[in-house]
């Protein structure tokens, strides 16, 4: 059993930072268990504007709904909501712990969590990692989908997973985009970070973050498509 996904909302969304604006006027709209591609390069926000949709980022301006929860209001009712698999620097897995560890480690943090909801994930994620390994010994594409799978274990309503295609080889990329095709299948909403949007994925809502090297910052795009050629 999962928890059913949540709508994710956003409407002028934007934060500024001590040096200006991290992102400004975002809109968009990602369907209870749909799959939300943040793309653009380093540096355009992107980690930012997925912390600020799973209610760890304040807002500058603008609104955030997730599951008919209003952020900041409802600010932890919507943590409550989201998990974080990776946002790195902020959240990721710890190196030198081995994969039993960092499972052991979940259970104890994370009320529900259990060695069998984890072993489930795994299921769903077709990861079968060796519980031995150190997890900075693992290959990208597992380091990814164990982390995945632990906040999966949690059962959220929405996960978060952020420098998707970071460090990934090009034959790793499509296994990866369907692990998480998977997961939202299964219930949650999936906000997902990356440098490119991945082809050919129903239903995905993906959203252009632009470069902030300019003075000011235009608008982000957001757009709704059944595969890359509509």
């Amino acid at each position: 059993m999962t928890a059913a996904g949540v709508d994710v909302v956003a409407r002028g969304a934007s934060v500024r930072g001590p040096r200006g604006p991290v992102f400004e006027g975002v809109d968009l709209d990602v369907p209870a268990g749909g799959l939300l591609a943040a793309h653009g390069p380093a540096g355009s926000g992107r980690t930012s504007l997925l912390l600020a949709l799973a209610g760890r980022m304040r807002l500058s301006g603008g609104t955030i709904r997730v599951g008919g929860h209003v952020l900041p209001a409802d600010g932890r009712r919507v943590r409550g909501l989201v998990a974080i698999a990776r946002a790195a620097p902020a959240v990721d897995l710890e190196g030198r712990l081995r994969v039993r560890e960092v499972m052991a480690e979940r259970c104890l943090t994370q009320p529900g969590v259990t060695e069998r909801r984890i072993r489930e994930a795994y299921e769903t994620l077709a990861l079968a990692p060796r519980e031995a390994d150190l997890v900075e010994d693992l290959g990208p594409a597992d380091r990814l989908l164990l982390a995945t799978a632990l906040a999966l274990a949690e059962r959220p309503g929405a996960l978060v997973v952020d420098d998707l295609d970071d460090g990934l080889p090009p034959d790793a990329h499509a296994p990866v985009w369907e692990a998480l095709h998977r997961v939202r299948e299964t219930g949650p909403t999936v906000l997902a970070g990356c440098l490119r949007p991945p082809p050919h994925t129903p239903g995905l809502t993906a959203l252009l973050l632009p470069s902030r090297s300019r003075d000011r910052l235009p608008a982000a795009t957001a757009a709704v498509r059944e595969d890359a050629d509509t």
